[in-house]
Parts: structure tokens; sequence; C-alpha cells
């Protein structure tokens, strides 16, 4: 599986970001997709996933800003962060569930959010 994610960029505080993640190859043994993201330094972190049937967990703190859905298009899911912070910034990776036992990472795509 491999998975592409876009939408990353610079973006003032209070704005909105929102960062697509698609899977290629060996896809029908994808069970879940999802996010986390990771300033330099520091451990990388939960920001939410969602499982093919559509149920979702965002991480505590971001819930209210952050959502987590499937898109139209087949393997397809989307992060819509809003109200974003500073300490949002950092490198958001894509992450799909493969079978019971196997993650498979996207590159990571940057977001910045300046004061």
């Amino acid at each position: 599986v491999q998975l592409q994610a876009f939408g990353g960029g610079l973006v003032q505080a209070g704005g909105s970001l929102r960062l697509s993640c698609t899977a290629s190859g060996g896809t029908s043994s994808i069970n879940s997709m999802g996010w986390y993201r990771q300033v330099p330094g520091k451990q990388r972190e939960m920001v939410g996933h969602i499982s093919k049937g559509g149920i979702t967990n965002i991480a505590d703190s971001l819930e209210g800003r952050f959502t987590i859905s499937w898109g139209n298009a087949e393997n397809t899911v989307f992060l819509q962060m809003n109200d974003l912070r500073p300490e949002d910034t950092a490198i958001y990776y894509c992450v799909a569930g493969v079978g019971p036992y196997n993650d498979a990472w996207g590159q990571g795509t940057q977001v910045t959010v300046s004061s």
C-alpha cells in the first residue's frame, strides 16, 4: 500500500486547512486510515483515524477543531483542520491500517501555522 498526502502549507492562526491522503496498491486490505503528526524532537502523536465503516476517533485535545472523513473517491481520507493554532505546526503523516497487523505510512506533509 502506498499513501500520497496533499494539502499542507502555511496558514495564519485561526485559519483552516484540509489535508487529503489517497491510498493505492493492495487497498482491499485497508481497514482504516488516519493521521499522525510530529514536531521535530518530539514524539509522534495520533491526530485521528477512521474505520472502513466510518467510525472516527479524534484526539481529545483536537476535538471540535479537527474532523476526519472519507472522500468520495475510494481510499481517500480527509483531515479538516479549523481554528488552527501555532502549536498545530508539525509534519502530518497519513497512515493506513493494513490487514490485522500492519501499517503503511505516507511521506508526511508540513503544516505551519503562523501567529
